[in-house]
């Protein structure tokens, strides 16, 4: 399939400041703010050799700080931890020992345990992309009355954390419970369900955000060529589409293969997976040597998704043509006006509505059943577990007020770093060099920062507590320092930014940058009026995203957290773990507590975003 590169553009005559205009013959002018040459023979002003020099000087620093900067975070809060949380597993008595490695593959055990996590995660991808780009092309690309409400709902139980989601499932598939007549409780179709639970957001976003940008004029042409909607959509839309779907079913693939407390409750000690076997062999048994290796084989798969997604991407990545939602997004319409054909495209819409539909009410039944069980009091109703939210007891020294504040004020800290460091990579990766070195390096820059999704929590906080003890053989002790836990939540929220602002970033057309370039833009003007307005929208997406990730990290808070200041999550865990049903229903009016902050942060975001007109989110 031949794929012409399309670029976006103003309208004829409307050139925004910074950015070459289009004029009705097909020619690139400069706009208005522009006073630079006109034509490719006009003099060029005295001096202009050494504006030249200076400008790739000026270059030169720009692009290698933003590649400086986001490479010596991810070695200082990244790979240095989880090397020491390793190296503590492969060195004894100072020496190399991999003799681990023999010892943990020949358990039958280890096989199972990567044969359920391979299964469990390929199956949950499937299902997960099966029902979230349906759901995209109804949020994304249609309008109807309560649409940023859905878009919130569909996000929230991506950021519940893991332990809560499954004691949530557990009581709708229990004898007794309201889906109890299925008999899925502790079985491997209850795993993908929640699997499915936490990501369909993940899918639903990552297409629905560029797809709400995707011009619709080649699809219209193909229509008006004889494509019946399915064919239009087929080998038009979709193919298009392709390298966000693929970048959204590796970040569930990941997901879904380091999943932890989810897969702890409901699968119990028969269905496992890699990361809840590191946790086990690290916690219960200190055996940090399988636990090394087990990371290890982590990481392996990691990179074996990572690749495969990243090849599947760059064959279909091309330039697209961009247009501003508010010209491409339609009233949601699923009755045919008098007179119309049938093959209008109306049994598409209807179909994945229906689809949408039905998903929504199963992503919601968890939580209401959240709502209600949070309500219950003995034998009776009440609001007593809410009430007792402002006092600490339970075994936990801080009341959930006072741990909503902190999670907040850490999930802030966290999404600011995340979105510096995440967006100085995603420009980097975004870019087409010439050379094939300098492709290779982009690529091998995606992959790298992508690991911190696939390796375990487990690890990467076990390690925090080791490395950050006079990091680097420096004379400080980090393990005491308020920053450590949004540090750490950056490092799973930099990936998350990556993966949203990225697609974006790649649809535009090389030419316009060079465009601006020649006109005499300089670097940071061009990145500025070029990736900086068509991506504003994706970035307000990836704020989103990061925020509400670092609102419901569990993993490697549960290591970090100081007593004093807990975050919601980990009070909410450890209410669950007190004996007692005054602590459990604490903890489910806090994880209610939860899903409404996340929701709001979620809501505020959607009105932003449809409240913007051209580059505004």
């Amino acid at each position: 399939m031949t794929s012409a590169t399309t670029t976006h553009a103003p309208p004829p005559g409307e050139a925004r400041p910074g950015v070459p205009a289009r004029t009705p013959g097909g020619r690139w002018s400069a706009g208005p703010s522009h006073p630079g040459p006109s034509h490719p023979g006009a003099a060029r002003p005295r001096g202009g050799r050494g504006r030249d020099r200076a400008g790739r000087l000026g270059r030169g620093t720009v692009w290698t700080v933003a590649v400086v900067v986001p490479l010596a975070f991810l070695v200082a809060f990244f790979a240095y931890p989880v090397a020491v949380m390793v190296g503590r597993g492969f060195v004894v008595d100072g020496q190399l020992d991999l003799s681990g490695f023999a010892d943990v593959f020949s358990r039958p055990r280890t096989w199972r345990i990567i044969g359920q996590t391979l299964g469990q995660a390929g199956v949950a991808t499937v299902v997960s992309v099966l029902l979230g780009v349906p759901g995209a092309y109804v949020l994304y690309r249609h309008r109807f009355a309560g649409r940023a409400a859905v878009r919130a709902l569909v996000t929230v139980p991506f950021v519940l954390p893991t332990v809560v989601v499954g004691v949530a499932f557990r009581s709708l598939l229990v004898e007794g419970g309201p889906l109890g007549f299925l008999h899925l409780d502790g079985t491997f179709a209850a795993i993908v369900a929640a699997l499915v639970f936490f990501n369909y957001a993940v899918v639903v976003r990552s297409v629905g955000g560029l797809w709400e940008r995707l011009d619709p004029r080649a699809e219209q042409a193909a229509r008006a060529l004889g494509a019946t909607p399915w064919r239009a959509l087929r080998t038009v839309t979709l193919p298009a589409l392709t390298p966000a779907i693929a970048s959204a079913a590796s970040l569930v693939f990941l997901f879904s293969a380091t999943a932890f407390g989810t897969v702890l409750v409901l699968g119990g000690l028969q269905f496992g997976t890699i990361e809840t076997e590191i946790w086990v062999q690290t916690t219960q048994f200190l055996d940090l040597r399988a636990a090394a290796v087990l990371s290890v084989v982590q990481l392996v798969v990691v990179a074996g998704a990572l690749l495969v997604a990243g090849r599947a991407r760059t064959r279909r990545e091309r330039a697209l043509q961009l247009a501003d939602p508010g010209l491409v997004v339609r009233p949601l319409r699923l009755r045919r006006r008098r007179g119309e054909p049938r093959d209008d495209g109306l049994a598409l819409v209807r179909g994945a509505t229906a689809l949408t539909a039905l998903v929504v009410v199963l992503l919601a039944l968890p939580l209401l059943h959240l709502v209600v069980r949070s309500l219950r009091v003995g034998d009776g109703w009440g609001l007593d577990h809410y009430v007792a939210l402002s006092t600490a007891s339970g075994g936990v020294t801080v009341s959930v007020w006072q741990a909503a504040l902190t999670s907040l004020r850490t999930a802030v800290d966290a999404t600011l770093l995340a979105l510096v460091v995440g967006g100085l990579v995603a420009l980097i990766v975004s870019r087409r060099p010439r050379r094939p070195a300098a492709r290779r390096a982009v690529a091998g820059l995606d992959a790298l920062f992508m690991l911190p999704l696939g390796v375990s929590a487990v690890t990467v906080g076990f390690g925090f507590l080791l490395a950050m003890h006079e990091p680097f053989g420096l004379d400080l002790d980090l393990r005491r320092s308020p920053l450590l836990v949004p540090v750490a939540q950056a490092v799973v929220a930099v990936p998350l930014v990556v993966r949203t602002v990225l697609p974006v970033l790649r649809a535009i057309d090389p030419r316009l940058r060079e465009a601006a370039a020649t006109l005499g833009a300089a670097p940071g003007r061009v990145l500025r009026t070029v990736d900086g307005a068509l991506a504003l929208r994706a970035v307000g997406l990836a704020v989103g995203f990061a925020f509400a990730a670092s609102l419901g990290e569990f993993g490697a808070t549960s290591f970090l957290a100081r007593p004093d200041s807990p975050t919601l999550p980990v009070v909410i865990f450890r209410l669950i773990g007190r004996p007692g049903p005054e602590s459990y229903g604490r903890a489910l009016a806090a994880s209610v507590l939860l899903a409404v902050l996340t929701a709001t942060v979620v809501a505020l975001c959607e009105r932003l975003r449809r409240a913007g007109e051209g580059g505004e989110w």
